[in-house]
């Protein structure tokens, strides 16, 4: 066993189950992913011989050994910046992503990105697990798409966060909403969408509504909020957590956001209609016009309920006012 790893060892109670489950059982303070690379790295042994394949059937009684490596150390560099921390213990953090702000490292993205911030914020204490690329991250927000992101800083909160994320509050607290400027009018003013989602066949950096049996399912709630003469202000709350749902389902349904260049190309000669003011917003914007405002979720290790919610930025707040004005007497929900 090589300095700094850790033995764990075990007995598996209930036969039949396939390796990785049967380990999460005996070690839960480890995620289900975390063991699957484990295991594919030779660091298990059943009944003393190595176990690479998580799929694998075990039977009652087996003997486990697991040998956990010290967390390998993120790629990506440790770079100061001051991060908008609106929350923080010694399990997680919770950020108030400014738009333009990365998430984490990618192809043309290599630095200056969240995941370098926190590298150097948390230091040693950030969770190794997600990836190497993308350590504590449990659930992401879109380049320009500001507001509330979780980051765990160990790994049992990165399982608990994780398993809320997967769950997608169906049985816990697990809350998140949006805000978002759309173009039009919803109709109805309140509804659901449901239409599953995939990468598209035709264009590999957009994501499709697709049929259900060839996509991933995904649940959209919305409700206008505040209506202008050429967009609408909606807030978003979501069932599921697809990439680019929000985005792809309000284009779907005719109600692009406001400012998105990939899923609302179509819609530039509304802008033309808006006011010389409101049009000056919008391209001060510069962005799709979505905010994560809301965001709650029960603590990973001591089970309490958090809740923050995040005001809107200056330039969606300053687009709005710009569309009040060209409204004149805009509808208020």
């Amino acid at each position: 066993m090589d300095n700094g790893d850790v033995e764990k060892a075990g007995i598996v109670a209930e036969g039949g189950v396939r390796l990785d489950r049967a380990l999460v059982t005996l070690f839960p303070d480890l995620s289900r992913a975390r063991l699957q690379d484990l295991i594919r790295a030779g660091h298990v042994k059943r009944d003393g011989l190595p176990a690479r394949d998580p799929a694998a059937k075990v039977a009652a009684g087996a003997s486990i050994i697991l040998t956990v490596p010290p967390p390998a150390p993120a790629e990506p560099v440790a770079e100061a910046a001051d991060l908008p921390i609106v929350y923080e213990d010694d399990d997680l953090i919770v950020i108030d992503k400014p738009a333009g702000l990365v998430v984490h490292p990618a192809p043309g993205h290599e630095s200056g990105t969240l995941v370098n911030a926190l590298i150097a914020h948390c230091g040693a204490s950030l969770s190794g697990i997600g990836g190497v690329r993308r350590p504590g991250i449990v659930h992401r927000l879109d380049k320009d798409t500001s507001g509330l992101i979780v980051v765990a800083k160990n790994d049992a909160a990165h399982q608990g966060l994780t398993a809320q994320f997967a769950d997608h509050g169906r049985t816990g607290p697990l809350e998140r909403a949006y805000a978002a400027l759309v173009w039009g009018l919803p109709q109805p003013r309140a509804g659901t969408i449901r239409a599953s989602l995939a990468r598209s066949r035709f264009h590999r950096e957009k994501i499709a509504v697709v049929s259900d049996d060839s996509g991933r399912h995904a649940v959209t709630h919305y409700a206008v909020a505040e209506s202008y003469r050429e967009a609408t202000l909606v807030r978003c709350r979501l069932e599921t957590g697809r990439t680019h749902q929000i985005r792809v389902h309000l284009a779907h349904r005719g109600h692009p956001l406001l400012g998105d260049t990939v899923y609302g190309g179509a819609f530039r000669t509304k802008a033309a209609r808006l006011s010389l003011e409101a049009r000056a917003a919008l391209t001060a914007l510069g962005r799709q016009a979505l905010h994560a405002e809301l965001l709650g979720f029960s603590h990973p290790r001591t089970g309490e309920t958090l809740r923050f919610e995040s005001a809107l930025p200056t330039d969606m707040t300053a687009l709005i006012l710009a569309l009040r004005a060209d409204a004149g007497d805009p509808a208020r929900l």
